[in-house]
């Protein structure tokens, strides 16, 4: 990152630095699936296709658990690393291992045992039934493997190994590539070899990834934190949101597979070749959603920088970029699709079989109508996430689902039951044109935002330092409620001491570190809403962490963001508390910062209980008990400007 400067480096540069990796992460991903079809499809034929495809909605379901936990866990690592709480920590990881080993069985034994529903359910025909038991009990061998693997490939990224947890997915993805071909055409097992093959890749990822568990950097895991513990109910709601977002997929594809075997049984295609048309040309449709989506992601540090630093031009030239380079790839991959569909499904079934032509001429009509006007899915894709680094996680919400659960599956089953199975396939433009009308509204409703900097400053007032008169480093922290006056203490006090004030210019750094967006942060930062599970909220501690113990290192003052506890133990640490009675609170309130007279009293109690909370969750100690400080000072005593100079006279004697 020495190398790199987000707020002058030019934009085309770091979109490759930051995207190209991304894209080929997820890449990696979709070509691993894809494998197996092409295999498969040329090895077994359509059924053999339809089998892999109506299994799939198990592999989703066990990689939505193994992000539950694997997220989750890597998510509360970083936390309680950043605490230094290294006992926690490796409690952390303990109960992620006990969760991903014990889920993974429970999941391979009600797998085998309700098998034969669960195909059924995920939309199996008569015809394909039997390469689906064979296919899927072999693949539900391999669950263990998955799971665990997936979920530790998460820790081993937070545990500061990135390049390793690579390796476990990448020697995984070759070994089912070279075993693939072997197993299906060498010793003719047909869809067994493809799921031997698969189950044998993802056991040597399981392997190098268990082999890590005993080298782990950052913690020293031992017996007794295997089991459910203090950490289990952090772990998890750490990972909730990872989890409902590929049950979201799950949903869609099980809908759809369901429609394809529904509908088509009624038509000429019969049921078993739409439903294994729709399996292939979703896994080739996977690539280009990898491509727009590690463009987007990449681009989010570069955006949430920017926008921290009050850079908006190079905002605004992120958000033209990444938009424009989405579209591109989507309308050549739109053109690719619609040219040439029969020439890509063809990779995926042999000549020689008895349904070849009917299965191009579908694959054909399923991509000529379907996806007709996927190109513009990007503008979608790329404004989802780009809204998400502004900060406006609603509008990035509402403008994920839109398209699929709120859209698609409600136009799809509508008109399916009109139009018969064409009903689905036009169900897609459909919902493509609606969803890229919304997506241009918020897109340029975001983009004028920044053209109008209408935004609220975000960077710390300018302060007049006198010289400094500290002999020895110290690091003051400010505690205070809401209307106290502690922002302005702190600012004189700063000046008068000659060192650093840090408040609201910490928004632009925990954004560069977290990679959130700065006015997200500047929300959400000292909230804290345990009715929900929100990620983010931790993500945003743990970069301000990070930041507050790096600025430690010299004298400074920090307002807020729990830095008295953050920084306990540190011997040059002198803790503030400033409070206020009620009325006082309310004039500051009134005058300062133009809150109304007859609601100010309201609004003040909000946020320092949003305040106290977010202390609570975080340090496990109450904000308002003044052991926790060195000092603590009623603001209406003695006024601003007194306190400033009651707090400087104590520090300059301790010197």
């Amino acid at each position: 990152m020495k190398k790199i400067d987000l707020g002058k480096d030019s934009i085309n540069k770091l979109l490759l630095s930051f995207s190209i990796p991304c894209i080929i992460s997820m890449l990696i991903n979709s070509v691993y699936n894809i494998v197996d079809q092409i295999f498969i499809g040329q090895g077994v034929g359509t059924l053999g296709n339809a089998a892999t495809n109506v299994i799939f909605p198990l592999v989703m379901l066990c990689s939505a658990s193994a992000s539950l936990i694997g997220n989750g866990a890597a998510a509360n690592l970083s936390l309680r690393l950043g605490e230094g709480d290294s006992k926690s920590a490796a409690k952390g990881i303990g109960t992620s291992l006990f969760l991903l080993f014990t889920s993974s069985i429970i999941l391979l034994i009600l797998g085998e045992a309700f098998l034969p529903i669960l195909v059924r359910l995920f939309g199996c025909t008569d015809n394909v039934y039997s390469y689906a038991i064979e296919y899927g009990r072999i693949i539900l061998l391999g669950i263990p493997f998955m799971i665990i693997y997936s979920g530790l490939s998460s820790l081993i990224r937070a545990d500061g190994s990135p390049n390793y947890s690579m390796v476990c997915l990448v020697v995984g993805a070759i070994i089912n590539l070279i075993l693939d071909p072997v197993f299906i055409f060498g010793l003719n097992m047909g869809v067994k070899g493809g799921a031997l093959a698969t189950i044998l890749g993802q056991a040597v990822s399981f392997i190098i990834a268990i082999l890590y568990i005993a080298k782990m950097k950052s913690i020293k895991l031992t017996k007794k934190d295997i089991k459910i513990n203090s950490e289990t109910t952090k772990v998890l709601s750490l990972g909730v949101s990872s989890f409902i977002t590929q049950m979201t997929v799950l949903a869609v594809f099980v809908v759809m597979n369901n429609l394809m075997t529904k509908y088509g049984s009624s038509s000429k295609y019969g049921a078993d070749i739409p439903l294994s048309v729709y399996g292939v040309l979703s896994k080739i449709n996977s690539i280009y959603i990898s491509l727009i989506l590690g463009i987007a992601i990449g681009a989010q540090p570069i955006i949430g920088f920017n926008y921290g630093a009050h850079n908006y031009d190079r905002v605004k030239e992120t958000l033209r970029k990444v938009v424009l380079t989405g579209f591109i790839v989507g309308i050549i991959y739109n053109i690719i699709i619609l040219l040439f569909p029969s020439e890509l499904a063809s990779i995926f079934i042999k000549k020689n079989d008895p349904t070849y032509d009917l299965f191009i001429e579908f694959a054909v009509k399923f991509s000529r109508i379907f996806f007709m006007l996927v190109g513009i899915n990007s503008l979608e894709m790329s404004t989802s996430i780009s809204v998400q680094s502004l900060g406006n996680v609603k509008k990035s919400t509402i403008l994920s689902f839109t398209r699929q659960i709120i859209l698609f599956i409600p136009l799809s089953i509508i008109l399916c039951h009109v139009m018969g199975i064409d009903g689905a396939l036009i169900a897609e433009p459909i919902a493509d044109i609606l969803c890229f009308v919304l997506a241009i509204y918020i897109f340029m409703s975001e983009y004028k935002k920044l053209s109008n900097s209408v935004l609220g400053e975000i960077a710390v007032d300018d302060i007049q330092y006198k010289k400094p008169v500290l002999k020895n480093n110290i690091v003051i922290t400010i505690s205070r409620e809401y209307g106290s006056g502690g922002r302005y203490v702190g600012k004189l006090l700063a000046e008068e001491l000659g060192i650093q004030y840090y408040d609201r210019d910490l928004i632009a750094l925990a954004s560069l570190e977290s990679g959130l967006d700065s006015e997200y942060i500047k929300d959400n930062e000292q909230t804290k809403n345990t009715k929900y599970f929100y990620s983010n909220d931790d993500a945003i501690f743990i970069a301000e962490e990070k930041v507050i113990k790096n600025l430690s290192k010299e004298s400074c003052i920090i307002i807020g963001r729990c830095a008295d506890y953050i920084l306990r133990g540190k011997k040059n640490v002198f803790k503030v508390f400033l409070y206020s009675n009620d009325s006082d609170k309310v004039k500051r309130a009134v005058k300062y910062y133009g809150l109304k007279k007859d609601t100010a009293l309201k609004e003040i109690n909000k946020i320092n209980k949003q305040r106290a909370k977010h202390y609570k969750y975080y340090t496990n100690q109450n904000w308002m008990n003044f052991n926790n400080y060195d000092i603590a000072i009623n603001t209406d005593k003695l006024g601003t400007l007194k306190t400033a100079e009651l707090i400087k006279d104590i520090i300059l004697k301790e010197q």
